[in-house]
């Protein structure tokens, strides 16, 4: 059986249990772990690997506060990686703390606790609360820049201008060129709108020229599409977005361009065909791609013709790319531009080509030519599985967290896994997941990463590329809100796809029904879920809790997950109930120095039951509340 004081052990790599969180190398920090005052462990040991020979530093306990023991450890940073678990000596058993687990047995170095020496994180991110955008669906600041209907033609179809208030045209209908006019001029006419959500980041999809609606078909990375309003429209957006307080990121695809590229060009349809490498064989451009032979075969991204791959073996690419001084990804991190990060789309295959495997040269290059142009610029990632190998702090800052918030979270609320989903064997298995799942998927997920990549996560819900979670009648709407609540106690930082907070329409068949028109005549003052964003946008805004503490489950079993995010002197959790009964839960908040909830309604008005220690979590109800410390 399980002993109790175990719940009360904890640490990790943020400033209350850090000296130093960013330490620099052959510096020494001092490194915390608490638990329980009374817990039976005679001795605590600091376990670390310096120059590969095991050492154990004993840990001394230096205070007792609200309950909880804190025990400290001198620990000399000698490598550029510093990992280190906790071992727990009690009479007649030694426990194994890492960060995913507690074991009686000794662990694999897999889940260890890290630190990065001389690690440059980007510190504005772990205060973030982002928002995207699908421009031309967000609105129209400047209607003398829309597409006109058949303004030009690929691939034998042409752009259809559409009235703001229609439904997105299928795929079969408008091949992803059915524009509604939204412009960068329209973003930056919303800033107001922005600051009243509590938003302090934008994420823009692909704002580069490119004959499509979402513009991953690239013709031209080295401009702004002018039915955006061109570059002078985004140094305008970026200048206005920084005088409010907001940071910009821009959303690209180095792995593959479309077919129109002028570096590709093959119809000649924005560019002479003198240009580009289809019609040019002896073109140094040609070497950009991968062609096979004198024939124009050539690979597409995920077998799409329209989607050539680009090829990395090419210096001349990476020199245009990112190495070169006026490099497309150096170019926008400068002024007049100024953006703050980058998105990568596909990230995933990118420089993965069978035979020909970049990807572990590519983007630690990628990264330090960025970070010598904006050493706190934001490598944000597109990945939605396991991709711990690329978050050791050489390659990108955060994937798109699908992987351990977006599966997860929209799972638990009732919906097929988002990969599963696509199997038509997969999706007709009935399984719900439980909670103790959900949580072991998200720790499974941090667990592997330094703790500084923790604090740079991108937690979604939704995105360009999944159906809205609210727009599913399987969801209940009170899960919904848990799952929006959970997304923001998670570590790391949320992002808010734009026109949630308004309830936006959609469907769950294709791309097209994520992506509609934002609905501006819906009034936001009188919308619970703009207030449900709204409120804890400026609860991470006034709490330091919310933004740079620890985070613990402390509860997961019963259908109910509870997480706790907390420093010495605040705490706040947030439930979220899958259960059609009601059920009462002893929630541990000792183990974080709490007595309980504070006061007797939730931060949303909610009825807290709590009463001899057990709180009443009502059917498919929700909470989020701040906690009455010790």
């Amino acid at each position: 059986m399980k002993e109790a004081w175990l719940e009360s052990v904890y640490s990790d790599g943020s400033a209350d249990f850090v000296s130093n969180p960013s330490p620099a190398l052959f510096e020494t920090v001092t490194v915390w772990l608490r638990l329980y005052a009374d817990a039976p462990v005679r001795h605590v040991f600091l376990r670390t690997v310096p120059n590969g020979a095991e050492r154990l530093i004993e840990a001394e306990r230096r205070r007792v506060e609200r309950g909880l023991a804190w025990y400290a450890a001198e620990l000399p940073i000698t490598e550029n990686r510093m990992q280190y678990h906790f071992y727990l000596v009690c009479d007649t058993v030694v426990y194994f703390y890492t960060q995913k687990e507690i074991t009686t047995y000794i662990p694999d170095h897999s889940y260890d606790f890290v630190l990065l020496a001389d690690y440059v994180q980007p510190e504005w991110v772990k205060h973030a609360v982002f928002y995207q955008i699908f421009p031309d669906r967000f609105c129209n600041g400047n209607p003398e820049n829309d597409v006109r209907t058949g303004e030009y033609r690929i691939d034998g179809h042409g752009p259809i201008r559409m009235d703001w208030d229609a439904e997105p045209l299928p795929y079969s209908e408008g091949r992803c060129m059915d524009f509604y006019g939204g412009d960068l001029e329209g973003v930056r006419q919303k800033i107001p709108y922005l600051r009243e959500l509590g938003v302090t980041a934008v994420y823009l999809n692909p704002i580069f020229r490119a004959p499509t609606v979402h513009k991953y078909d690239c013709i031209d990375y080295f401009h702004v599409d002018p039915h955006f309003g061109g570059d002078e429209a985004l140094a305008a957006l970026s200048e206005a977005l920084h005088a409010n307080g907001m940071k910009l990121i821009l959303d690209i695809s180095i792995n593959h361009t479309g077919t129109a590229h002028r570096w590709f060009n093959r119809d000649g349809l924005f560019f002479p065909k003198e240009e580009g490498a289809y019609h040019n064989p002896d073109s140094e451009k040609r070497g950009f791609y991968f062609f096979r032979g004198d024939a124009n075969e050539y690979t597409g991204w995920f077998g799409l013709a329209e989607l050539p791959v680009l090829n990395y073996s090419s210096q001349k690419l990476r020199d245009l790319v990112y190495r070169g001084r006026d490099a497309v990804l150096r170019k926008w991190l400068r002024a007049p531009w100024s953006i703050d990060g980058w998105r990568f789309d596909v990230a995933d295959v990118f420089g993965r080509n069978n035979e020909q495997q970049l990807a572990r040269e590519l983007w630690p290059e990628i990264r330090r030519c960025i970070r010598e142009e904006n050493p706190q610029a934001y490598i944000l990632a597109e990945d939605w599985g396991d991709c711990a190998q690329y978050l050791q702090g050489d390659c990108w800052d955060s994937p798109m967290n699908y992987y351990g918030c977006a599966r997860v979270l929209r799972q638990f609320a009732g919906e097929c896994d988002l990969f599963m989903v696509r199997n038509a064997v997969l999706r007709q298995v009935p399984y719900k997941m439980t909670a103790e799942d959900a949580k072991a998927r998200i720790l499974e997920h941090l667990a592997k990463l330094p703790f500084a990549l923790w604090q740079n996560q991108f937690n979604l819900l939704d995105s360009h590329d999944v159906s809205r979670l609210h727009n599913n009648p399987a969801v209940h709407p009170e899960e919904y809100r848990g799952a929006v609540m959970l997304q923001f106690a998670l570590i790391g930082a949320p992002s808010v796809y734009y026109g949630d907070e308004l309830g936006i329409d959609g469907t769950l068949d294709s791309n097209e029904g994520c992506r509609w028109p934002m609905p501006w005549g819906r009034e936001p003052s009188q919308t619970e879920r703009f207030h449900l964003y709204r409120t804890l946008a400026r609860l991470r805004a006034e709490h330091s809790a919310l933004r740079e503490g620890g985070m613990k489950f402390l509860w997961a079993e019963n259908e109910i997950l509870a997480i706790a995010r907390f420093r010495r002197d605040e705490a706040f959790v947030a439930v979220m109930s899958v259960n059609a009964q009601p059920v009462e839960i002893a929630i541990p908040f000792a183990a974080i120095g709490a007595a309980g909830p504070e006061g007797s309604r939730d931060l949303f008005g909610r009825a807290l039951c709590f009463r001899g220690g057990r709180l009443r979590v009502e059917a498919h109800q929700a909470y989020f509340f701040r906690c009455q410390m010790l």
